[in-house]
């Protein structure tokens, strides 16, 4: 007798699958079935099954920001960031790297609407590159930090202290099973922008943000088991706000085994501040593997200015 194989293996309907599994974990031993259930909830394996779905919803979100924002990704209220923006030793421009990635800007210079260029005589035709600064990260990053940076979630409390955008977040939720995540953001501008989309993609179960200086979050930094720092003050405070603020968080990001993930290194980050902050008795470096995508259009650079620190 001859099957037709397309019938065979015909692809089940959602119904039908959903029953199947059922099916599936009723056979079980009962003692085994809490842990199956665990690995089920927890389990990266099924990143294969969701991926697509996840960087299209992170896509969408930075579709919904770009119409919020100017090209530049910065507001008016800014004053500080656009100041030392400008101060910079070469001509520098904030370019959004979750909102604008190379394609995309790509398109912006074909159309004129940007240049990664400046003349550096007027009226030449000696240019030189400009200098990018993002203080988002971009989507390659974020699935760089819950793929590849930090351990599985599950159970876990994670603080992104200035949350802008909200990138961190929309990420930790998307890639991760972490059971909260909370921005720490002093602009309320942004907060309200984070606060929009967390309503439209009904992502409130687990994300929260907080219109707060991150110098009044004693008690959320001290029970966190990751806090992420991207370029967190640098632009946005003056060297003594600086300095007061890592003193803070030094002082109160205690928890032993919890995460520091960094933007640029903690070395970076302090040269230059007059802090007492001894970084061999507060963390240890955990060395990263930046190696995990082999594709040449990989932004590697950028992958190495992360950092993660495990708290000692």
């Amino acid at each position: 007798m001859r099957i037709c194989s397309c019938t065979a293996f015909s692809k089940m309907e959602f119904r039908s699958a959903r029953q199947a599994i059922l099916r599936l974990l009723r056979t079980v031993a009962p003692a085994d079935l809490p842990l199956l259930l665990e690995w089920m909830r927890t389990s990266r394996d099924f990143d294969v099954f969701t991926q697509d779905n996840n960087d299209t919803m992170l896509k969408n979100i930075a579709e919904d920001l770009r119409n919020c924002l100017p090209l530049e990704s910065m507001l008016s209220s800014e004053h500080l960031a656009l100041q030392k923006i400008k101060q910079q030793p070469e001509p520098t421009i904030q370019v959004d790297a979750f909102l604008y990635d190379e394609d995309f800007i790509d398109s912006l210079c074909e159309e004129g609407k940007m240049s990664r260029n400046y003349c550096m005589v007027c009226g030449s035709h000696q240019t030189a590159p400009l200098g990018f600064i993002s203080h988002s990260f971009s989507l390659m990053e974020l699935k760089f930090i819950y793929h590849h940076v930090l351990p599985a979630l599950s159970g876990k409390v994670l603080v992104d202290v200035g949350s802008r955008l909200g990138t961190v977040l929309y990420g930790g939720y998307l890639y991760s099973s972490a059971l909260q995540l909370y921005g720490v953001e002093l602009n309320g501008d942004f907060c309200q922008l984070q606060e929009m989309i967390i309503k439209k993609y009904q992502f409130t179960d687990r994300i929260k943000v907080l219109h707060a200086d991150i110098c009044t979050q004693g008690s959320l930094l001290q029970n966190a088991d990751v806090v992420v720092m991207n370029n967190v003050f640098e632009y946005f405070l003056g060297e003594a706000e600086q300095a007061r603020a890592w003193e803070y968080i030094s002082h109160n990001v205690r928890k032993q085994g919890s995460l520091l993930v960094t933007v640029p290194s903690l070395e970076e980050s302090l040269t230059g501040l007059q802090v007492n902050i001894q970084l061999s008795s507060w963390v240890e470096e955990v060395p990263l593997n930046y190696d995990v995508y082999p594709e040449k259009d990989i932004d590697r650079e950028a992958l190495q200015q992360i950092h993660l620190y495990r708290i000692l």
